[in-house]
């Protein structure tokens, strides 16, 4: 049965940078993000589509995330969501993840639901300011999601910032790891590895 280890922290602490390093250095592994199972938004406009809370954890489908999880964990092979993050829908096509020795997930919102927690044999919470936290999704949604400046700074003060207070803070109570996003990769990796290898002997 695969082991699945669960990353966390608020946007732009540097989780899928973490994750894709992690899956390179171990190979065999499967990753899921959080992000590619934001709720199918089709059945609303744009402008509806745009004021959405996606720092919330109603705007995931977690029901299919703890399924696609549970399929991987037995062994079976699952088709991941294609999210569009500038039309806020889900698309046609979906992505096949096979089950592998370890599954990654990781999300923002990852440790909020009591059922998910359950499902992860290593939670890591990975700990950056939120001054750095918050250029780098800036970067990252000007130059991959197609948005302004501007909406990022509205974003960021309605919904990021509240909800990182309200429910991804408070979730790093649930962390077997906490990591340094600001340190270096290299040196939080060979502490890391370490301490799965120990999990995986058990």
């Amino acid at each position: 049965m695969s082991i699945v280890i669960g990353i966390t922290g608020g946007s732009g602490s540097g989780k899928t940078f973490f994750a894709q390093k992690l899956s390179r250095r171990l190979g065999g592994v499967s990753i899921i993000e959080c992000d590619s199972y934001y709720k199918d938004l089709k059945g609303l406009s744009i402008i509806e589509r745009n004021n959405m809370n996606f720092d919330h954890p109603n705007a995931l489908d977690i029901k299919l995330l703890i399924e696609h999880i549970l399929m991987l964990k037995s062994g079976k092979n699952i088709l991941k969501p294609v999210y569009d993050f500038k039309q806020h829908s889900r698309l046609k096509e979906a992505i096949e993840v096979l089950p592998d020795d370890i599954v990654i997930v990781e999300g923002i919102l990852l440790f909020v639901d009591e059922q998910l927690r359950k499902l992860l044999d290593l939670k890591v919470f990975i700990d950056t300011p939120g001054d750095i936290r918050f250029d780098r999704r800036m970067k990252r949604d000007i130059e991959e999601r197609g948005r302004t400046q501007q909406s990022c700074i509205d974003q960021y003060e309605k919904t990021v910032r509240p909800m990182y207070l309200k429910f991804v803070e408070i979730s790093r109570q649930y962390a077997d790891v906490v990591m340094d996003g600001t340190e270096n990769i290299e040196k939080e990796m060979k502490f890391f590895l370490e301490l799965l290898k120990n999990l995986r002997s058990m």
